[in-house]
């Protein structure tokens, strides 16, 4: 029996985990986040029934698997810091943290990257005090989600936009410009999961995920608000930018089945790519959204609203190789899933 801590766990990544974990191991979780993007209360979305609560800690399950604290991660981590039974005293259980999901982060579309960068920038403070906090407490495991925004935006324009391989980003060489702050974030945290695993030996996978999206992300993200939207027809169809810009889609399902097989099979903090493969563009999102919904609307481009770089998708060959994995669930079927997800929400 394991005890395993997941940050930022109400979170679209963070809480599809949490039910992974739940529905495949035995295992107890101690689950974090202060809700601060506008994340669901654990029992919207938790699958097991809550049973007791306590000032900012919340139990679940009969056998009492999850402990649900609703708070800044930071202040855990200090906690545990300062008070080397801290764990025990919140779990009742005599078990030490053993794999370590960290995924507490400052997150949103892309109004927040572009439109509150020193506010994302606070990401790396969090980083810093986490794998601070790792290299104290040793935890077996970790899995730190670095992004696709850390690699060099020069490669993901107009012109001379190519698949994005592991190797583009190399810490002993020319690293170039990442996404804004939030890139700036997660390339830093791969060199401090770096740092970690080679210079205190503790184990550290990283991985790089492309535009994951799924039936329960939030609608501030692209694809379960262009549902949304197609679920009720509007016509004309709102696009930010041109609507040419593309990116690599990949169903949440993937993502977290790619996470459990890097934490298995990583441990020097090397990141790898999550994604497809395949670029596709906002425009054929819409078209396929509203060819489930029935109708063909007008475009209508928002050429003032934020889109990011032109196309961003990821080159999937070393994973492919040395892991043999690959994504299971299609641009379409996912993109179905979602829309179905979101006409149930229409009627509620």
């Amino acid at each position: 029996m394991k005890l395993h801590l997941v940050s930022g766990g109400a979170g679209f990544v963070g809480r599809n985990l949490v039910k992974r974990l739940l529905s495949t191991t035995n295992d107890y979780l101690i689950v974090i986040d202060d809700f601060s993007a506008g994340t669901p209360v654990p029992s919207q979305w938790m699958p097991i029934h809550s049973v007791s609560k306590e000032g900012n800690l919340e139990i679940f399950g009969d056998n009492k698997r999850v402990f649900f604290l609703h708070e800044d991660f930071r202040n855990f981590l200090r906690n545990i810091t300062e008070n080397a039974n801290y764990v025990q005293e919140l779990t009742g259980l005599d078990l030490r943290i053993s794999d370590v999901f960290h995924f507490a982060a400052i997150v949103g579309g892309r109004a927040k990257i572009d439109g509150d960068p020193m506010m994302v920038a606070l990401d790396l403070s969090i980083d810093a005090e986490f794998f601070y906090w790792v290299t104290r407490y040793k935890p077996e495991r970790v899995m730190f989600p670095s992004s696709s925004a850390a690699y060099p935006t020069n490669l993901q324009g107009v012109d001379g936009a190519i698949a994005l391989e592991e190797k583009e980003i190399r810490f002993d060489s020319v690293l170039g410009q990442p996404d804004m702050t939030y890139g700036w974030s997660k390339l830093t945290g791969e060199y401090l999961a770096q740092i970690t695993a080679q210079h205190y030996g503790i184990s550290v996978a990283c991985v790089r995920p492309f535009s994951g999206y799924g039936e329960d992300q939030d609608l501030t993200y692209p694809v379960p608000a262009i549902a949304a939207r197609a679920a009720r027809k509007e016509d004309p169809f709102e696009v930010w930018g041109s609507g040419k810009q593309g990116r690599d889609f990949v169903h949440i399902d993937d993502c977290i089945d790619a996470i459990l097989m890097a934490l298995d099979n990583i441990h020097d903090g090397t990141a790898i790519n999550i994604g497809s493969g395949r670029l596709t563009s906002f425009l054929e999102i819409i078209e396929l959204m509203t060819s489930f919904a029935g109708y063909k609307p007008e475009i209508k481009p928002l050429l003032d609203k934020p889109v990011g770089v032109h196309s961003r998708y990821a080159n999937m060959d070393y994973v492919s190789e040395k892991f043999n994995w690959q994504p299971k669930i299609s641009v379409e079927e996912g993109m179905r899933r979602v829309y179905e997800a979101a006409v149930e929400k229409t009627k509620n």
